[in-house]
């Protein structure tokens, strides 16, 4: 059987509410050909039946995590089921727009870099708009990987955006171990990190993603750790790449990580109501 040119692939944990939506919003892409796997973390609702429903469609493979282990373990057991040459993850509870998945490949396809990020807007837990249009700041255009590491670094914020957003090369991810887990709030960011040092990076400009706030996530009860974590991979990355981490580089993120970490403490409070 030839393998498809993209795999989606969904880490799904208590997303009953939401799954139904995320599936239709990949199975409903056009101009591009795509498995979709979703994995099941032994959720405590409906989602492994939601989720089920969605069988008979080819494309879709259906698989079921053991718990423990957190997030990591279930994006790693999806991503190894995968066999595409491009990859996207969508977490169960956000959504993909209309043409984002056959943009994205083209865009890896036509530049050669590795891993390509859209923009997106972030929602609350009903569906309405908390930002329009959010990310790639200071990513606008094509650049080294190393390059865009670096300014992610220094912002002291995942510039890339959640996975929804973003797509690689699914080869590469395997070779730098999978999703990276020694910092868990910044699995997305550290990993796009190990995949960008060996390449480079090129921007998709347009909205091509939603991603839902809430209480429940587990980035949101992680809030009183991001700091500190931030750190830890900012110091992490300058032993591991002092040619492209400077001291002065890690001083500016570990001030501005600390900052955003507050910034978005008082974003969770006054969103409150809207993420519950």
């Amino acid at each position: 059987m030839t393998a498809p040119t993209l795999s989606v692939v969904i880490p799904a944990f208590n997303n009953g509410r939401t799954i139904a939506e995320t599936i239709e919003s990949i199975l409903d892409q056009q101009g591009v050909d795509f498995e979709l796997i979703v994995a099941d973390h032994s959720s405590g609702d409906d989602t492994r039946d939601i989720a089920e429903d969605y069988r008979h469609d080819p494309r879709v493979t259906i698989l079921e995590t053991p718990g423990g282990g957190g997030a990591a373990r279930n994006w790693n057991r999806v991503t190894a089921a995968a066999t595409g040459e491009y990859i996207k993850l969508v977490c169960g509870d956000d959504l993909l727009r209309p043409g984002v998945l056959a943009r994205q490949v083209e865009i890896l396809r036509s530049s050669g870099a590795v891993l390509t990020a859209c923009k997106r807007d972030i929602i609350d837990v009903r569906g309405g708009v908390l930002k329009r249009g959010w990310g790639l700041r200071g990513i606008e255009r094509s650049l080294p990987g190393s390059i865009a590491v670096r300014k992610a670094v220094i912002a002291g914020s995942n510039l890339f955006g959640e996975p929804a957003s973003v797509m690689m090369r699914r080869a590469l991810l395997a070779d730098v171990g999978g999703w990276f887990s020694e910092f868990p709030y910044l699995i997305d960011q550290a990993t796009y990190s190990r995949v960008l040092l060996e390449g480079d990076f090129a921007p998709d400009p347009q909205i091509g993603a939603t991603f839902r706030m809430s209480t429940t996530q587990w980035s949101v009860a992680l809030t009183n750790d991001q700091a500190r974590q931030a750190r830890g991979f900012h110091e992490w990355l300058r032993r591991d790449r002092p040619d492209i981490i400077s001291r002065a580089d890690l001083l500016r993120g570990n001030a501005n990580a600390t900052m955003m970490a507050h910034a978005r403490r008082a974003s969770y409070w006054l969103l409150k109501k809207r993420m519950g």
